[in-house]
């Protein structure tokens, strides 16, 4: 212990070579000899105002190399290390060299936080990062599926099964510097999405974060990465990390690979291919965000033929970062490394070890930081891990933040702030609503279409259903909350009631809106209605609280369409994260339409149901007839479908 004594002399130091040291071997004491002197070095070596890697004129390379060569084990590791943010206050930052921290789902400054108080948070956090020796900034990430979830008052756009079926990757580009400045009103500079994953199976959780079942599809839809990070100017270099200013955010594709595909639709659970169906199915998308330029790639929690992919050396090493050539860092999925035995965090020490020898460069550890750091510090001073391996990984993580000019902007740009929710961004998201949804059916057998619906009723119009007026609803999930929640309190927006009444009101339309009428209120009132708009659909969800065998459309929505759609003609509106069983409903019902969660801006569906729109969306994934086909796709040999891919029936505006 003389050693560990003596280092911890050494000036600006003494606490993370203390900390490396653990209880030494025999035959360990010179690697942990050799790491403490390594201390002692970089302490001298601290970086000042001329430091190279302080430098923006200096190549980028040149700028990793210097700063590497001044760090010490400790702050290595501290740069592999995300944190939740209710742990990382600027004393845990500084002390243990974090180099990343998240907000996992709900994870908020305060409830209802305006733009000023996150941009705050944030600030605080960098100045414990940039306090220490050698001032390396802290890169604060949050998810962003669908909008800048957490935010409150955010604008939240369609999720991605929705974007798939607007069949426009221009869009959904707009969408993404959108959701990009937004994020950064916050003070946040790194998100994780997009979500890349080829939901083959629709009973999966997850389903709705898909953009689709064919892999070109998806493939087509990481033009959201430029969005989000900006397109790489003429000449730059593809495949290599770009965030092109303080309005753009890191982005990160996720989850690496085959996600999607897994048995049953069940989260997190095993996908079972062979090497050529991985690369046919669910590696597509990844060739484009690379090429793009994205900056992380997540790891996800399921298996491939029985081995986790957090411990998968050959996809994530040799394929994703030498095949691919990716330069970016790859991060775990939210404690990831705990799910690599069985039972969760059985054998963390195992864990770390087998995560980070795969190629794993950042770890989400929310909460118990310390024993990570701990156990890699331990693995590394054993030689089970060696430093050429984690010199890569901060290597990556340096790549990143430099690229992003994090060292250079450090801090929230309060010029921002008014960029979260804004009127043109809500405009946008109501333009994506229009383009997601999905006409199935329009008019029974021998009838005239019903779409576009008359803004000017002889009587008045009924609006029913659980959905109908449910902001929650509509969003789904990541939300406000991981989950989301129901009801109309959450945040900023319009639901498809507000939107229909908006639509007819000029016209003096008289809406009636009973949220679950029984056959006795349909049956006394149904000569005062010209028609009926039913709107019903799944509650919010998220992950694994998804997972769905049956389908069916949750009560009371299937009492409520026939209730109502007995009587009087009528449209039923889905709202889901995916399709659901129809089929025994779809005689009733005279016209259908997919809606997914088409987010805050539920007026985007009030204007294409009355004509001042054209339906175009079409199936971003297969409608099937009942759950006993699944999974079905389009391509499968034995392909029965009730509505195939790509299938969406058109309609003019009115004033055409």
């Amino acid at each position: 212990m003389a050693v560990v004594q003596a280092a911890a002399a050494a000036d600006g130091v003494g606490r993370s070579c203390t900390r490396a040291a653990v209880v030494v071997t025999a035959a360990a004491a010179a690697l942990v000899l050799l790491q403490l002197c390594t201390c002692v070095v970089a302490a001298a070596g601290a970086g000042g105002d001329d430091a190279k890697y302080k430098d923006p004129t200096q190549p980028l390379n040149a700028r990793i190399d210097d700063l590497l060569a001044r760090m010490t084990l400790a702050e290595k590791i501290g740069q592999m290390s995300q944190i939740e943010r209710e742990k990382a206050t600027p004393d845990v930052i500084s002390n243990y060299f974090i180099g990343s921290v998240l907000s996992g789902g709900g994870s908020v400054p305060a409830a209802n936080a305006p733009p000023e108080a996150w941009a705050k948070m944030v600030n605080g956090m960098q100045s414990g990062a940039l306090s220490t020796r050698l001032g390396i900034p802290v890169l604060y990430g949050i998810d962003a599926v669908h909008g800048h979830g957490n935010a409150y008052k955010a604008t939240i756009f369609p999720h991605n099964v929705g974007l798939g079926c607007t069949r426009d990757p221009e869009l959904v580009k707009r969408i993404g510097a959108a959701v990009a400045v937004e994020v950064r009103a916050t003070g946040i500079p790194y998100i994780f999405a997009p979500c890349v994953a080829v939901c083959r199976d629709p009973r999966w959780g997850r389903c709705y974060e898909s953009f689709g079942e064919h892999p070109e599809l998806v493939r087509s839809m990481t033009s959201i990465v430029s969005g989000f990070q900006g397109e790489i100017p003429a000449g730059g270099r593809k495949g290599a990390p770009f965030v092109a200013g303080r309005r753009n955010v890191a982005a990160c594709a996720k989850h690496y690979v085959g996600d999607g595909g897994t048995a049953g639709g069940i989260n997190a659970n095993d996908t079972a291919a062979t090497f050529h169906e991985l690369l046919a199915v669910h590696m597509p998308p990844y060739y484009n965000a690379v090429i793009r330029g994205v900056s992380t790639v997540m790891v996800s929690y399921s298996s491939w033929n029985g081995a986790k992919m957090h411990a998968d050396h050959f996809l994530i090493t040799d394929f994703l970062k030498k095949r691919l050539r990716f330069r970016g860092f790859v991060i775990s999925d939210y404690q990831g490394l705990d799910f690599i035995t069985t039972p969760e965090h059985a054998d963390y020490l195992l864990s770390i070890k087998l995560g980070i020898l795969a190629g794993i460069d950042m770890v989400m550890i929310p909460f118990n930081y310390t024993e990570f750091i701990d156990g890699l510090t331990l693995l590394v001073q054993n030689g089970t891990v060696p430093m050429s391996r984690i010199d890569d990984a901060v290597r990556r993580i340096l790549r990143v933040k430099f690229t992003m000019g994090l060292f250079e902007n450090p801090y929230a740009d309060p010029s921002l702030a008014g960029e979260l929710g804004k009127q043109e961004h809500r405009d946008l998201a109501r333009e994506a609503v229009r383009k997601s949804l999905v006409l199935l059916k329009n008019g029974k057998p021998g009838d005239k279409p019903l779409l576009p619906l008359p803004k000017k009723a002889h009587g008045s119009i009924l609006v029913a259903g659980s959905h109908a007026d449910d902001l929650g609803s509509q969003c789904g999930g990541w939300t406000i909350t991981w989950q989301g929640f129901t009801g109309n309190n959450l945040t900023a927006g319009t639901t498809i009631l507000d939107g229909i009444r908006r639509a007819v009101g000029p016209a003096g339309t008289d809406v009636v809106y009973a949220e679950t009428p029984d056959a006795g209120f349909v049956r006394e009132n149904e000569a005062r209605f010209d028609y009926a708009v039913v709107v019903v659909g799944e509650p919010p969800y998220a992950e694994t609280a998804g997972d769905n065998a049956n389908l069916t459309i949750p009560a009371p929505g299937q009492a409520i369409i026939r209730n109502v759609c007995g009587s009087i003609r009528c449209v039923v509106v889905l709202v889901s994260g995916r399709p659901l069983v129809v089929e025994p409903y779809l005689g009733a019902v005279d016209v259908l339409v997919a809606a997914w969660l088409p987010g805050t801006e539920g007026q985007g569906v009030a204007d294409v149901l009355f004509g001042d729109y054209g339906f175009t969306g079409k199936l971003s994934r297969t409608w099937f007839r009942s759950v006993e086909q699944l999974p079905m796709n389009a391509g499968d040999a034995h392909y029965d479908p009730l509505f195939p891919f790509g299938f969406g029936l058109g309609t003019q505006p009115s004033k055409y």
